[in-house]
Order: C-alpha cells, then sequence, then structure tokens
C-alpha cells in the first residue's frame, strides 16, 4: 500500500502535506472508534499536537484528490489481461446520514433502507460513485470492484417565502443541473475521458448501473466507445426497428411494430431460453435468459438496443426448506453485438459496488466525520473512499493470507476475503512494523494451541483480529 501511495505524490501541493495525508491514511486504517478526523489523528499518535494541520489539508489545493483516483483508476485497468478489450465499470448512488443542520450539502433524503409499505426521511449527504471491476482474466470468475470516483452532489435548496419569481425560475433551472442522473452522465463522461488520457482509449467502457440510471438523460448523453447495461421496468413499452422505407419521401421512421412487454415475452412460450454461465454468489450458476437481439426504445431515440430478460434463480435457505425463487430482471444494452457472457457477469459484477458502499460505512466508517464546510465534506469522504480503494487493490497485488483464519471460516482456498480480513491483516502488519511486536510468534501460538486444543490467550486475539 506504501507503494501505491508514494505514487500520489504529484498530487499534494508541498511535501509536507503528502507526510501527513500518510499518517492520516495509518489512523483511517487503525482507528478503532468512530472515525473522524481526530480519531484518525489519535490513531496515528498525534493526539498530543496542533490538530489544525490535518483540517487544513481537506482545505483549497493542498490535496489534488482526483490525482489520487487517477493512480488507483490507472492500476486496477493496468492489472487486467492486456488483450481485455473492455474496462468494466459500476455507477451508484449513496447516502451519508448526517446530524449536524449546518452540513454543508445535508438535506432530508428517502431512506433506501426504509421498508416498501413506508417511505422513510432521513438526514443526510448524497454521493455517486463509480467503481471498476477488478479481475486478471475474463470468464465467469469472481471479481472486486474497486472505486476509482466519488462525487458530492448536494439537493438544491428551495427559496424562501420572500422570494420572487426571477429567484424561483433560477431554483427550477439548478435543480435540473443537480438531479442525479445528469450528474452521473457527466462523471461517465469524464472517465471515459480519463481512459482516453491514460492509453486506454482502445478498450471499450462498459457501465452497469440500476433501473434509476436507464432513462433519457444518460442514454442519449453516452459518450463514444461506451456501453451501458441497465434494468428497465417490466410493462415498458418496445418496439422492433423499422423497416428500410420504400420511397425516399417523408419522414423517416423510428420505431417499427410494437413488441410485448418484457413481462409478456418472458412469459410466452414464443421465445426460447438460453443457458449461460456466469459468476455469482461465491460460485459458477447456469442462468436461462430470454433475448431480443434488437429493439427500440423510447427513452433511447434511434439508438439499437439488445433486451436480456435473466430467468428467475430458485434457492433453498436450508436443505430441508421450500424451493424460493428470486425476482427476474429486464435488461437493456447499448451495443447488441455484445456477446450474452460478457453482458451477464458484466452485469452480476454490479453487485460489488453495493459491498463497497456497505464496507465504507460500516467498516472505516465514512460519512462520521464532523465536518462542516463544502470544501471538507465534498473531500473527507473522497479521501477515505480512496484509502479504501488503495486498500482493496494491495490486497489485490499481494495475495497472502497472514493472519490464521477463524474457525468457523470454509476451509477452501477460492473463499473470499473479506475487507474485515485485509484490515486485520493491515494492522497486524502495522503494528508490529511500528511497535516492534513479535508476529510470527503470535502465529505460531495460535496454530500451536489450535492443534492442542488449548484456548489461546484473548489479549493477543483482541489485538490483531479486532473488528470495527
Amino acid at each position: 500500500m506504501e507503494g501505491i501511495f508514494s505514487e500520489c505524490r504529484s498530487s499534494f501541493k508541498q511535501f509536507r502535506s503528502w507526510q501527513r495525508a500518510g499518517k492520516l491514511i495509518s489512523g483511517v486504517l487503525s482507528c478503532m472508534g468512530r472515525s473522524t478526523i481526530t480519531g484518525w489523528l489519535t490513531a496515528s499518535g498525534d493526539q498530543f499536537k496542533d490538530w489544525s494541520a490535518a483540517y487544513r489539508l481537506f482545505k483549497g489545493d493542498r490535496m489534488d484528490i482526483a490525482g489520487i483516483f487517477g493512480v488507483i483508476r490507472r492500476k486496477v485497468v493496468a492489472l487486467t489481461d492486456p488483450g481485455q478489450l473492455y474496462v468494466f465499470a459500476h455507477m451508484d448512488d449513496t447516502l451519508l446520514r448526517k446530524k449536524g443542520k449546518n452540513v454543508f450539502g445535508a438535506r432530508w433524503l428517502r431512506d433506501a433502507l426504509g421498508p416498501p409499505f413506508q417511505t422513510n426521511l432521513v438526514w443526510g449527504q448524497r454521493f455517486i460513485q463509480l467503481s471498476l471491476s477488478c479481475f486478471s482474466k475474463m470468464g465467469a470468475v469472481q471479481a472486486r470492484a474497486i472505486p476509482v470516483d466519488l462525487h458530492h452532489c448536494p439537493s438544491v435548496k428551495k427559496p424562501g417565502k420572500a422570494a420572487n419569481e426571477q429567484d424561483w425560475e433560477q431554483y427550477k433551472e439548478t435543480q435540473k443541473k443537480a438531479r442525479l442522473s445528469v450528474i452521473g452522465a457527466q462523471r461517465v463522461k469524464l472517465l471515459r475521458e480519463n481512459l482516453d488520457q491514460d492509453g486506454f482509449a482502445d478498450k471499450q467502457l462498459v457501465v452497469s448501473v440500476d433501473g434509476s440510471y436507464t432513462n433519457e438523460t444518460v442514454l442519449k448523453k453516452l459518450p463514444a466507445n461506451t456501453v451501458l447495461i441497465g434494468r428497465i421496468r417490466k410493462d415498458c413499452s418496445i418496439y422492433l426497428p423499422p423497416e428500410p422505407p420504400t420511397s425516399g419521401k417523408g419522414r423517416k421512421k423510428v420505431y417499427g411494430e410494437a413488441l410485448p412487454t418484457p413481462e409478456q415475452i418472458r412469459q410466452s412460450d414464443d421465445y426460447s431460453w438460453v443457458k449461460v454461465q456466469a459468476w455469482a454468489a461465491g460460485k459458477v450458476h447456469d442462468f436461462q435468459l430470454k433475448v431480443i437481439p434488437i429493439v427500440r426504445w423510447r427513452k433511447a431515440g434511434n439508438k439499437d438496443l439488445k433486451l436480456v430478460i435473466i430467468r428467475p434463480v430458485s434457492y433453498r435457505k436450508t436443505l430441508k426448506s421450500k424451493l424460493l425463487y428470486r425476482d427476474p430482471a429486464y435488461l437493456i444494452c447499448t451495443e447488441p453485438d455484445l456477446d450474452l457472457a460478457t453482458l451477464l457477469q458484466a452485469y452480476l459484477w454490479r453487485w460489488e459496488i453495493e459491498v463497497n458502499f456497505k464496507d465504507q460505512k460500516t467498516i472505516l466508517g465514512c460519512g462520521q466525520a464532523q465536518v462542516r464546510t463544502e470544501e471538507a465534506c465534498e473531500k473527507v469522504p473522497a479521501f477515505l473512499t480512496s484509502v479504501y480503494a488503495m486498500l482493496m487493490l494491495a490486497a489485490e497485488t499481494a495475495k497472502s493470507q497472514v493472519l490464521p483464519r477463524p474457525k468457523w471460516y470454509k476451509s477452501d482456498k477460492s473463499t473470499r476475503t473479506t475487507t474485515g480480513d485485509i484490515l486485520n491483516q493491515f494492522r497486524a502488519l502495522n503494528w508490529s512494523y511500528n511497535s516492534k511486536i513479535n508476529f510470527s510468534d503470535f502465529v505460531n501460538i495460535q496454530k500451536k494451541l489450535q492443534t492442542l486444543k488449548k484456548s489461546d490467550n484473548p489479549i493477543l486475539a483482541a489485538l490483531f483480529q479486532a473488528r470495527y
């Protein structure tokens, strides 16, 4: 991880700012309490020094967050097979809950974790994140998503009671520009430009999104050499492409005959199922798909799309429980020539960005920092996200198991290493190097006591295998 951060030196205006950020990174990953800036300083041993310099790091141009993410982005793409034709990205928005009423960008927002029968509101900030899939070779394989962009999307404050008509018109125009779909389209375009500048112009960018970004705003603003895979409603209206005109007179048709809705196509016997293998939920599954090679949708205009319907996958909660089914999925792809295996795997990898959100919030405490100004509210969560990305990237390149795993873990070596395990390994190595703790003795004692079926030292276990 030190090697990755050393390449970020050009993203800091001064050498001492880069050193200070390095100490804060160690504090972020070693912090046991609330993940605040003072908590990072305490975990890095600077609790008795002037703390104002740590807060000033997130002001002005002392630190370029985009430059740090640029180093991570180039390393993730470089890890893939040089012959790989695609770069797989995933985009989604998330909510960071706040308590202070003076926090910049904090508003009452809909709680995505609320029950479906009741809309709950929470006070918080909203962010859009882009993550890239990190894997070595394409196929039905497991891939870990690594964040390469986190952008603050504050909602627009409504004018007060004394506002005039001009204020309301300005509010409406600003509100249109602040919509998540508009900002999402801008971030995808920026990612495409950055990849071209990094020397990956020959690789096609494949972006997987959910239904909130599968709309006219995003589809009609896709940059060149970019493919979007997204979910659509099961009752949306789709059409065949128009037939070639017989004469040169009149306006050209954009849509042909109307097709059944995606739900009707799924239930119909006129369309056959196709079996495709892909990685999901820890192993390779056989998925059944229905495919319409070329369709038209009004939200995409005259762009040809591919419709893919994924049949619900059956599962059992226990060996003796009844057979249950998941919900079907209805996807569109803006590149009809993209093969089914790649399309399906790219969409299934999108779940990894949800794992990113969970790890960033619950393990590293993203959003817990008590900052209020505009610059700090934008840079502090992005800095913590970049630390998380560097940790994941270092784990992918190292591939070394340091700590003995708990008894309840599966013995299969292909089991995914969790973020908690990676964080524990970093803490163990960091403390053994800086505090001169004999780490090898701890591992040998743990293994020896496990063999003898004796109780181990709980203090050592709590030190090295602590959970946040």
